[in-house]
């Protein structure tokens, strides 16, 4: 087989970092490759740097299929090149914004009805100005419902499937995704396995990252990456031959340290979640449907559902972020939503970690400054805080063993410390409510593991409610007890 894309000794900085030393890598002509490896070894960046998103300092890349695709086509644009043949979809969405092309959307704006209408639908995102027929290569990703849906109301699969959309309208020659199918439930992950078999049928070189136990069946060949090193090249055949990496045991905390910090509560709560046949509508949209739901102090909840069951928008409810709760029989923390308290008295009792945060801090915010948000209750703010708060910031960092990365920028730290700097965020003002909305996304088994005994440690020393939200069963600390199930926004008994 001919080549289609080599990588010929290549070395990788970014910003002041080496991401990559002296690799090579060559992907023929008919082959599908998947990239697995531990969080942090090097495989987004791999991607970015096969994108040129990175500086190559030694070393070379060659896009064969450019070549060929210039030997075959009239090229007439003088800016074309490889760059026009291939698309990167990233775990992030880049979504901008009509009035100001800005992609800083602030978190509560998808449940204001007035703000989200500055988000572009789904057909000006994909189509602009033009509105050609949807190409058959799009049939799988069941475009056609959202076409007329705000991009930021969009679910996580449902965001995935818009952006895969928008890569395949370029026509690529090579479609690298990122992690396709972390933060999907278990049928829609099925199905996007199935979509990404059918781009391959339709004659598109596909890249993926992905778990070492999701590799979709169409994929010929995968690459396992180390720190930064290939420790692998298989035929997916002898892939799936080995055996699942397993965690090592998960770090100790410093039980002591953790007491030392911690204050008694200052207000006892009879109840800190109380719903009456609590229903949400958009439009002719159902999104919950007479839900009701008790939840009290020290209870442990898991938080189940397919994608778009109504999830995010009753956790919405809950942390104040949607306006549809003043119209509800809703009582948190003993008071009738709408009875006098305002949206900062309910957060300042919640803490609230997601790895979707990730995208509402700016560029260059310090880990110990994601911390320090947390006293203020503010998403993305810049705030240095008080010394007895850095204090008590850094302390929370030191005891989840992440000190180390108090003043680095926090989205350039590895996911695991990303999680972990929202917990301590969520952490320092010790609130009687902690919500987990899929926060083990991106992680590798051994972080996983470590998170969950983190939670599991936190709750024996802590009083703690505790609403967990997952796809995957075995994401659930051992400290879950309860559950709540919804399927198309009712819940299931």
């Amino acid at each position: 087989m001919s080549p289609f894309l080599t990588l010929e000794h290549i070395t990788v900085r970014y910003i002041d970092r080496t991401l990559f030393t002296n690799l090579s890598l060559e992907i023929k002509q008919g082959e599908q490759w998947a990239i697995t490896g531990p969080s942090g070894s090097g495989k987004t960046a791999l991607l970015n740097t096969i994108a040129g998103k990175f500086n190559i300092i030694n070393g070379s890349i060659k896009y064969h299929f450019f070549d060929t695709y210039r030997n075959t086509h009239t090229i007439t644009d003088p800016y074309f090149t490889h760059r026009n043949l291939l698309a990167l979809v990233g775990h992030h969405h880049t979504f901008r914004n009509r009035s100001n092309t800005t992609t800083d959307f602030y978190y509560q704006q998808r449940f204001n009805s007035m703000d989200s209408e500055d988000a572009p639908t789904v057909r000006e995102y994909l189509y602009g100005e033009a509105e050609p027929a949807l190409p058959a290569i799009l049939a799988p990703l069941k475009i056609a419902p959202l076409l007329d849906r705000e991009l930021i109301k969009l679910s996580n699969g449902e965001t995935r499937r818009v952006m895969i959309a928008r890569s395949l309208l370029q026509e690529p020659l090579l479609l690298m995704l990122d992690n396709p199918f972390t933060g999907l439930d278990i049928e829609t992950r099925k199905h996007f396995r199935e979509m990404v078999n059918s781009i391959i049928a339709n004659g598109t070189t596909v890249l993926l990252v992905t778990s070492p136990a999701e590799v979709p069946e169409n994929i010929t060949n995968v690459l396992t990456l180390e720190d930064g090193n290939i420790t692998g090249k298989y035929t997916r055949e002898e892939f799936l031959q080995l055996p699942l990496p397993e965690g090592s045991p998960a770090i100790r905390l410093d039980e002591e340290k953790i007491r030392a910090i911690v204050k008694p509560p200052a207000t006892k709560f009879d109840t800190i979640i109380r719903m009456e046949h609590i229903k949400v509508q958009y439009g002719e949209h159902l999104i919950l449907d007479d839900v009701n739901w008790i939840v009290k102090p020290n209870e442990k909840w898991a938080l189940l559902g397919h994608n778009g069951a109504g999830k995010s928008t009753l956790l919405s409810l809950i942390t104040g972020d949607n306006p549809q709760a003043y119209a509800q029989e809703l009582y948190l923390f003993d008071r009738k939503r709408g009875s006098g308290e305002s949206i900062w008295d309910i957060k300042r009792k919640i803490g609230f970690v997601s790895p979707e945060l990730h995208q509402y801090f700016q560029a260059g915010t310090s880990c110990k400054q994601v911390v320090v948000s947390g006293f203020y209750d503010v998403i993305g703010g810049g705030r240095q805080g008080t010394p007895e708060q850095q204090e008590h910031a850094a302390a929370w960092m030191d005891i989840l063993d992440i000190a180390s990365y108090l003043d680095q920028p926090f989205k350039g730290v590895p996911e695991s410390v990303q999680r972990l700097t929202l917990l301590a965020r969520a952490l320092v003002k010790e609130p009687p409510l902690l919500i987990f909305d899929e926060p083990c996304q991106g992680l590798d088994t051994q972080q996983k593991e470590h998170f969950k005994h983190v939670i599991d440690t936190l709750c024996g020393i802590m009083d703690l409610t505790l609403i967990f939200v997952t796809h995957y069963q075995d994401e659930i600390p051992a400290a879950v007890n309860k559950v709540l199930k919804l399927e198309k926004g009712k819940p299931i008994y």
